[in-house]
Protein backbone atom coordinates (compact mmCIF):
# COMPACT_ATOMS: atom_id res chain seq x y z
CA UNK A 1 0.00 0.00 0.00
CA UNK A 2 1.31 3.54 -0.73
CA UNK A 3 1.66 6.33 1.27
CA UNK A 4 -1.69 8.35 2.52
CA UNK A 5 -2.14 11.88 1.26
CA UNK A 6 -0.94 13.25 4.58
CA UNK A 7 2.48 11.69 4.23
CA UNK A 8 3.07 12.59 1.07
CA UNK A 9 1.85 16.76 1.76
CA UNK A 10 4.61 16.60 4.27
CA UNK A 11 7.00 14.92 2.46
CA UNK A 12 6.09 17.11 -0.81
CA UNK A 13 6.36 20.41 1.85
CA UNK A 14 9.77 19.09 2.78
CA UNK A 15 11.11 18.33 -0.90
CA UNK A 16 9.78 21.05 -2.28
CA UNK A 17 12.25 24.03 -0.43
CA UNK A 18 12.09 27.10 -2.97
CA UNK A 19 9.34 29.45 -2.65
CA UNK A 20 6.45 29.57 -5.72
CA UNK A 21 8.51 32.97 -6.71
CA UNK A 22 11.95 31.50 -6.75
CA UNK A 23 11.05 28.80 -9.27
CA UNK A 24 9.02 30.44 -11.18
CA UNK A 25 12.18 32.85 -11.37
CA UNK A 26 14.21 29.81 -12.10
CA UNK A 27 12.15 28.34 -14.57
CA UNK A 28 12.16 31.78 -16.65
CA UNK A 29 15.98 31.52 -16.75
CA UNK A 30 17.96 29.76 -19.61
CA UNK A 31 19.54 27.32 -17.10
CA UNK A 32 16.20 25.29 -16.50
CA UNK A 33 16.47 24.28 -19.68
CA UNK A 34 19.06 22.63 -19.61
CA UNK A 35 18.31 19.60 -17.70
CA UNK A 36 17.01 17.61 -20.95
CA UNK A 37 12.84 17.42 -21.96
CA UNK A 38 10.19 20.07 -20.87
CA UNK A 39 9.07 17.73 -18.72
CA UNK A 40 10.47 19.38 -15.58
CA UNK A 41 9.36 22.95 -17.04
CA UNK A 42 5.88 21.66 -16.91
CA UNK A 43 5.92 20.03 -13.59
CA UNK A 44 7.48 23.13 -11.71
CA UNK A 45 5.38 25.53 -13.40
CA UNK A 46 1.97 23.29 -12.23
CA UNK A 47 3.86 23.32 -8.83
CA UNK A 48 3.75 26.91 -8.64
CA UNK A 49 0.29 26.95 -9.47
CA UNK A 50 -0.33 24.55 -6.08
CA UNK A 51 1.55 26.58 -3.52
CA UNK A 52 0.28 29.74 -4.65
CA UNK A 53 -3.61 28.11 -4.09
CA UNK A 54 -2.60 26.58 -1.10
CA UNK A 55 -0.02 29.11 0.44
CA UNK A 56 -0.68 27.88 3.92
CA UNK A 57 -0.39 24.34 3.19
CA UNK A 58 -3.39 23.13 4.24
CA UNK A 59 -3.60 19.59 3.70
CA UNK A 60 -7.05 20.12 3.22
CA UNK A 61 -6.61 23.09 0.70
CA UNK A 62 -5.57 20.54 -2.49
CA UNK A 63 -7.86 19.04 -5.06
CA UNK A 64 -7.35 15.44 -6.37
CA UNK A 65 -5.67 17.20 -9.44
CA UNK A 66 -3.15 18.41 -7.16
CA UNK A 67 -3.10 15.61 -4.94
CA UNK A 68 -2.01 13.49 -8.04
CA UNK A 69 0.88 16.42 -8.94
CA UNK A 70 2.14 15.86 -5.68
CA UNK A 71 2.78 12.25 -5.23
CA UNK A 72 4.38 12.65 -8.87
CA UNK A 73 6.53 15.29 -7.37
CA UNK A 74 7.05 13.27 -4.02
CA UNK A 75 8.13 10.32 -6.20
CA UNK A 76 10.42 12.17 -8.60
CA UNK A 77 11.98 14.04 -6.26
CA UNK A 78 12.45 10.34 -4.26
CA UNK A 79 14.20 9.08 -6.92
CA UNK A 80 16.67 12.27 -8.09
CA UNK A 81 17.75 13.08 -4.33
CA UNK A 82 18.73 9.61 -3.94
CA UNK A 83 20.57 9.73 -6.81
CA UNK A 84 22.21 13.52 -5.66
CA UNK A 85 23.65 12.18 -2.36
CA UNK A 86 25.84 9.54 -4.68
CA UNK A 87 26.81 12.62 -6.60
CA UNK A 88 27.87 14.60 -3.80
CA UNK A 89 30.56 11.74 -2.62
CA UNK A 90 32.77 12.17 -6.20
CA UNK A 91 31.83 16.39 -7.53
CA UNK A 92 32.57 19.40 -6.18
CA UNK A 93 30.22 21.83 -5.34
CA UNK A 94 30.53 24.16 -8.81
CA UNK A 95 30.56 20.45 -10.68
CA UNK A 96 27.37 19.61 -8.93
CA UNK A 97 25.62 22.92 -9.47
CA UNK A 98 25.81 22.06 -13.26
CA UNK A 99 24.91 18.64 -13.15
CA UNK A 100 21.49 17.47 -14.78
CA UNK A 101 20.26 15.75 -11.71
CA UNK A 102 20.62 19.26 -9.84
CA UNK A 103 19.00 21.51 -12.59
CA UNK A 104 16.16 19.14 -12.45
CA UNK A 105 15.38 18.80 -9.14
CA UNK A 106 15.21 22.80 -9.46
CA UNK A 107 12.60 22.46 -12.18
CA UNK A 108 10.78 20.01 -10.00
CA UNK A 109 10.81 22.60 -6.25
CA UNK A 110 14.08 21.27 -5.05
CA UNK A 111 17.26 23.19 -4.50
CA UNK A 112 20.02 21.63 -2.23
CA UNK A 113 20.60 24.20 0.55
CA UNK A 114 24.54 23.69 0.14
CA UNK A 115 24.38 25.26 -3.36
CA UNK A 116 23.27 28.29 -2.51
CA UNK A 117 25.38 31.20 -1.44
CA UNK A 118 24.74 32.40 1.82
Amino acid sequence: MGKSDAEVIQLFNQQVNMTADEIEKWLDSPESSKAGTGVGLESGRRIVEILRKNPQKDPGGYEEEDMQHIRKVVAYNSRHLAQEDHLKDTKTTEELEKTKSTISLRNWGHVSRTLVPS
